[in-house]
């Protein structure tokens, strides 16, 4: 709670300073690291399982309650304004009244007072001890549903930050388009001034700038778009400026380190979860000791077990003791509050046998009966999803895995064929053409390497969330 705290406050440092500085001057360069632990200290779903937890919490107390004693204390002071009459027949007090005459008679006095205590005890109520164990057993269900929350949450800052990595490198894809149109266009418009190329050759390459621009403009706007997403995810205002760390160009999938060091933080949460390529059968037992989900329903299923046991104890007596010691008095006149009041005291016992109430205990201890056996239903239907994911998620890794090494490569040779024809045309070998095709293939050869990369770094996202090994939740080396 102090660790979680302590980001709060880094947290809010941040956004008053961001608050007061909107420029690119002051956009903060975050790793993959701080940015989960940032979601984790400011995401409103995390709030809330905490919330969460805390209300269990006081379930807890509250169902204490039952077991506790229940002490009253309670006073109270009439006034007789005018003394309350009962009629009497007039031969109670005279043997030879008539019987029939009714004699009215006041009864009471001007004050009277009583105060004191009452402790009430339940020495034997099944529900309420039922009940005390359920709340801690509902408790457990919240703090499941906090750790699921948080693989939840951290694998959505991983997709978000991986989705900024991948519109950056779009933008930078673009504007490395840009920066050689216009060099070509430079160099052919001198070309043409020279008589070497005609100026048809010049206009193919203006057209071709005059198409690349809007898209230069639609992947400005993406990562505007990625950047806001990322602060959604991390719990901070969309305005709050922020500058991802890596680069999807230089990741290399194949190797267990990482070449660059603006890309370590990513491979070290990469390989906190190990994925081994074509690594077969799901482990069912794993995915039911690991899996959020299903660990919430494992916790609803001995959740429900303690509602068949509290609907059980309906059918059994309770008994209760009580206690109660009490003060009187009663005078005429002024009152002198409590001055001849007299003390008493009473112990008790109430056992009480629930008979018959109806057919509603047996109808609610049916029902809940019932809501175990679609919990297990639905645990049963998580395992098959979760099975499935995973299967999903693996060979989603395996795919990229076979392709990995000839995506690299075709880079390679694309950047080699470029400049290849960029020598051509200077020596006047090579055509335009030539050189236009090779931009195209370097351009494609790029967008697909980073497309490959972005899509291992989000299936492994989804399979280490799948697999219930979540970095930061279930695995911190």
């Amino acid at each position: 709670m102090g660790k979680r705290l302590g980001l709060l406050l880094i947290a809010v440092i941040l956004v008053t300073t961001s608050s007061k500085a909107q420029t690119k001057d002051s956009e903060r360069e975050i790793t993959l690291e701080q940015a989960i632990e940032m979601a984790l200290a400011n995401n409103p779903q995390i709030n809330r399982a905490l919330l969460a937890i805390d209300d269990a919490d006081e379930l807890v107390n509250i169902a204490r309650s039952e077991v506790y004693p229940d002490v009253i204390s309670s006073i109270n002071y009439t006034r007789n304004v005018e003394l309350p009459v009962q009629f009497i027949p007039e031969n109670v007090f005279d043997p030879n009244g008539d019987p029939n005459v009714l004699v009215p008679v006041s009864f009471g006095t001007d004050n009277n007072w009583q105060g004191g205590f009452t402790v009430t005890q339940n020495l034997f109520k099944g529900e309420a001890l039922v009940a005390l164990k359920s709340s801690a057993v509902f408790r457990k269900v919240q703090e499941e549903n906090f750790r699921a929350t948080s693989q939840q949450v951290i694998t959505q800052t991983r997709i978000a930050y991986y989705a900024v990595l991948a519109a950056q490198e779009q933008l930078r894809l673009q504007d490395s388009q840009i920066r050689r149109l216009e060099t070509n266009l430079r160099e052919n418009e001198a070309r043409a001034k020279a008589g070497i190329v005609d100026d048809y050759a010049v206009l193919r390459i203006r057209v071709q700038l005059s198409n690349q621009k809007p898209q230069q403009i639609e992947a400005k706007y993406a990562v505007d778009e990625a950047y806001r997403n990322l602060n959604v995810a991390m719990g901070l205002p969309v305005n709050f400026l922020v500058k991802v760390k890596g680069s999807l160009n230089e990741f290399d999938i194949l190797s267990e380190t990482a070449a660059q060091t603006s890309n370590s933080h990513l491979k070290k949460i990469d390989r906190m979860n190990p994925y081994s390529f074509n690594s077969g059968m799901v482990d069912s037992t794993a995915l039911t000791q690991n899996r959020g989900d299903i660990r919430i329903a494992e916790a609803n299923l001995s959740l429900r077990e303690k509602q068949i046991r509290a609907e059980k104890s309906r059918f059994l007596p309770t008994l209760t003791a009580s206690y109660n010691l009490q003060w009187s008095a009663a005078e005429a006149g002024s009152p002198t509050f409590f001055e001849n009041a007299k003390r008493f005291q009473t112990i008790g016992v109430n056992l009480n046998f629930p008979l018959f109430q109806g057919f509603s205990r047996m109808a609610n201890l049916q029902r809940a009966q019932i809501q175990y056996k679609d919990v297990e239903e639905q645990k049963r239907m998580a395992i098959l999803m979760a099975q499935n994911e995973v299967a999903s998620a693996g060979e989603e890794l395996d795919k990229i895995f076979e392709t990995a090494s000839a995506r690299k490569q075709a880079l390679e040779q694309a950047n080699t064929g470029y400049n290849r024809a960029k020598k051509r045309l200077e020596s006047g070998l090579g055509s335009q053409l030539e050189l236009t095709e090779a931009e195209i293939q370097v351009r494609e050869a790029e967008v697909n390497y980073a497309i490959m990369v972005f899509n291992y770094l989000t299936a492994k996202a989804n399979y280490d969330l799948a697999t219930g090994m979540v970095p930061f939740v279930d695995t911190t080396n």
